[in-house]
């Protein structure tokens, strides 16, 4: 039976789920796995501690304190924009969610939380940094 190892690529079903239970994301609501290489930096070095030795049908549940999973928010990522940048099709409204390109071209997500007069607060930070996370895995092939 394949074991996950320090190089493994690793096809699993994950949740993650806050602490009050709810589903923050999950593989299943689209029922696609999600496939990685364990060292190659998608995830956090704590994140793979936990799934190091976990068995090809094992399931499993970890939780990871932020800076083991998000991260922390970081005040650098807010940003003020003029509101004049938003046109008609990107209502300025708290809570949209707006993508801007980022210096590789990249679409950069944030969220809108607050207006003042001309300005337009958005949050670039991840949107579960701060948190902590439980993570629900189910281990579907390791290679």
């Amino acid at each position: 039976m394949s074991t996950i190892g320090a190089d493994s690529q690793v096809i699993m079903h994950f949740s993650i789920k806050l602490e009050d239970g709810s589903v923050a994301d999950s593989t299943r609501t689209s029922g696609k796995p999600a496939k990685l290489v364990m060292g190659d930096g998608s995830l956090t070095e704590n994140f793979e501690k936990c799934l190091v030795g976990l068995t090809v049908g094992e399931s499993s549940s970890f939780t990871l304190e932020p800076e083991d999973a998000f991260g922390m928010p970081n005040p650098d990522n807010i940003h003020h924009v003029d509101r004049s940048q938003f046109g008609g099709d990107i209502p300025a409204e708290e809570g949209t969610i707006v993508a801007f390109a980022g210096p590789g071209g990249q679409d950069i997500p944030g969220v809108i939380t607050g207006i003042t007069g001309e300005s337009v607060t958005v949050d670039f930070n991840h949107p579960l940094a701060g948190q902590r996370v439980i993570f629900d895995v189910e281990i579907i092939s390791v290679e």
